[in-house]
């Protein structure tokens, strides 16, 4: 049995377990959608999704970097150098979709195609920001007629028939995307690729003590205390920069740590990490059987009712997650029950700027409510944007939650 419970922030001697979110955030507000083939004949783009040209910082463990991006003049986008030193604030987007129309290394070819150097290509493949399937996805409403005519070319039946990478799948299955883990991968004409030139950074994960966040440590599994602004397992542009691969490093451990359910990236509190695939399944068998209780502590502007809150969430998974106080056929229950809120004194100034506390336009802050949530059911972002949470608690601005786990 291990379990942790994080006391308030506002007591005191504790240590600081928020990330400034607004350093995690896109700089950029103003997306462009460009449809345009490359100048390297070998690929076409269904789009590249990216925004303006501008000034970063890069901040690395030690001393702080600046760098002034430029403009590239061979395709009209940054620069671009290495992942590493990582930067203390998100690129605007840039996510390029590319058919393949010579085969060839990935690496080579991404190079070409995207106008890139190759230890930047390098860098990306290995934190996993590379994807590929081996039919083209329908383009988007947008694509122009010649990219139309070019997805038709590469997946006509008789083209099909002729790749035997493809055979006994269905079209379906073979426009499933699998993550690239090799710079020597081989890609075969009219495979897809898609590229997040600009993952999503974590620069939290570089000024973290991670083994004294370590809780236990048994043969099965390891319990860590999740710091704030950080991913448990990564995300689809990022598996380097994330908890498991942290934590594996820390312990010196063989073997990479696996994730066995997942909390929100501003979310603070303990994480069960296996060490086997083995206890993988044993976990999910106790979540399953509701042998895993969470508890999260949340502060919020106004009071909170005790007792069970119920809303509804469109089964989409993607953002924005829209909610309703009111049922809705085929969308998804969610519950939590708030246990207790009691009246603790508003965050001082430093904790406001530790944890990045922004003016919303609250009548008072003289005083906050600390509430103790167990979660009935476990939808994503139902604690962020549940009602009355979605007006009453900022949870992503105020502070991080802390969750307990009994293993």
């Amino acid at each position: 049995m291990s379990s942790l419970s994080l006391a308030s922030i506002f007591a005191g001697g504790c240590r600081s377990f928020g990330a400034p979110v607004t350093a995690l955030r896109t700089l950029a507000s103003t997306h462009t959608y460009l449809f345009n083939k490359h100048q390297n004949n070998n690929s076409l783009a269904w789009f590249s999704l990216s925004s303006r040209k501008g000034t970063f910082s890069y901040a690395s463990s030690g001393a702080e970097v600046t760098c002034t991006t430029t403009s590239s003049s061979a395709n009209g986008y940054l620069d671009y150098d290495r992942l590493l030193p990582c930067p203390s604030h998100n690129r605007p987007p840039r996510v390029e979709h590319l058919v393949v129309l010579e085969e060839g290394p990935v690496l080579d070819y991404i190079c070409k195609a995207l106008n890139l150097p190759h230890l930047f290509v390098a860098d990306l493949i290995h934190f996993g920001a590379v994807h590929y399937a081996l039919v083209c996805p329908q383009p988007p409403p947008t694509a122009t007629p010649e990219q139309v005519s070019l997805f038709k070319k590469f997946t006509a039946p008789s083209v099909l028939k002729k790749r035997a990478s493809i055979k006994g799948k269905t079209v379906r299955e073979a426009q499933k995307t699998f993550r690239i883990t090799h710079v020597d991968q081989f890609l075969e004409a009219g495979s897809y690729l898609r590229v997040h030139v600009h993952p999503k950074r974590f620069p939290r994960c570089y000024e973290i003590d991670w083994k004294s966040r370590i809780i236990a440590v048994t043969e099965s599994y390891v319990v860590l205390d999740k710091p704030a602004g950080t991913s448990v397992g990564g995300t689809t542009d990022n598996i380097e920069e994330s908890c498991a691969t942290f934590a594996t490093r820390a312990l010196g451990l063989p073997t990479p740590l696996k994730t066995t359910h997942q909390i929100d990236n501003c979310t603070e509190g303990c994480v069960v990490l296996a060490r086997t695939k083995e206890y993988c399944s044993v976990f999910h068998g106790k979540i399953r059987e509701k042998k895993v209780k969470k508890l999260y502590l949340a502060l919020a502007a106004s009071p909170v009712p005790v007792g069970v809150i119920t809303h509804y969430m469109r089964p989409v998974n993607i953002a924005p997650r829209i909610v309703s106080e009111e049922f809705i056929k085929g969308w998804n229950l969610c519950q939590l029950e708030v246990l207790e809120c009691k009246k603790v004194p508003w965050p001082d100034a430093i904790t406001e700027e530790t944890y990045s506390v922004e003016d919303c336009g609250w009548p008072s802050k003289d005083y906050a409510y600390e509430c103790k949530i167990n979660l009935l059911t476990g939808r994503t972002h139902q604690l962020l944007k549940g009602p009355p949470f979605i007006t009453d608690m900022q949870l992503h601005w105020l502070i991080g939650l802390a969750v307990t786990h009994s293993v």
